[in-house]
């Protein structure tokens, strides 16, 4: 009898820690599709528990409120980016060479983070949770601000564009990205980020870059018009 009652007791607490099928991690992933189905101001706990099938009780086993998930949720979106501005911002190269670098790799953050990067994009400021989440994107966007101005002043990129309306310009393409980008499947999404990198610095920079004179070409230009 002792041996049956273990036999049983032991699925029952492995199904408590489940919850029962949704740990913390699948669960933020459920609750991040709703609200940017349906807006985090229109979801409810209750449309929450509809979705994942289980009751509200068992969400609030994991986390105390809904603005509980919309913080882990913005913070997977903010922590992406805030280690690549932190990675690039140690490197010792040029400046113009750190802001490709960060583009590249933003890229990669929304396409590895995507739904948690639109949660944040479409944050208002409507609770302390996304205040507290936009101050953390302004720090970012400032990162940017000064990598542009510094590889201005470096020569690199053409001086007859504000740098900040450079910056807003650069990094609106980057997230305008969430509108329509989709990975596809898991097995080519890494090449498929990749070369969606490739394109956004393409078209970014070759635009951005001051074009060097080649010194030969250049020098022939010369002589030719001195013989005219």
């Amino acid at each position: 009898m002792a041996d049956a009652q273990a036999g049983t007791s032991q699925p029952a607490r492995s199904r408590r820690r489940g919850r029962p099928g949704y740990d913390l991690e699948s669960l933020l992933a459920v609750a991040v599709t709703v609200f940017n189905e349906r807006g985090y101001d229109g979801t409810s706990m209750e449309d929450l528990s509809r979705r994942l099938g289980i009751s509200k009780s068992s969400i609030y086993y994991h986390v105390n409120s809904k603005e509980d998930l919309l913080s882990l949720a913005l913070d997977r979106a903010l922590d992406g980016l805030s280690a690549v501005a932190d990675e690039v911002r140690a490197s010792d190269v040029p400046a113009i060479e750190r802001l490709e670098r960060l583009v590249r790799a933003s890229v990669g953050v929304l396409a590895e983070r995507l739904p948690y990067v639109t949660l944040l994009l479409r944050a208002r400021g409507n609770t302390g949770t996304e205040r507290r989440a936009l101050a953390r994107r302004r720090e970012f966007d400032q990162i940017v601000a000064d990598l542009v101005k510094e590889a201005e002043h470096d020569g690199d990129i053409r001086p007859d564009v504000d740098p900040a309306i450079t910056a807003r310009l650069l990094f609106g393409m980057i997230n305008s990205l969430v509108e329509w980008y989709r990975p596809g499947r898991a097995d080519t999404a890494a090449s498929r980020a990749a070369e969606l990198a490739d394109a956004v610095c393409a078209v970014a920079f070759d635009g951005l870059r001051v074009r060097r004179a080649n010194p030969a070409r250049s020098s022939t230009r010369a002589n030719a018009q001195a013989d005219r």
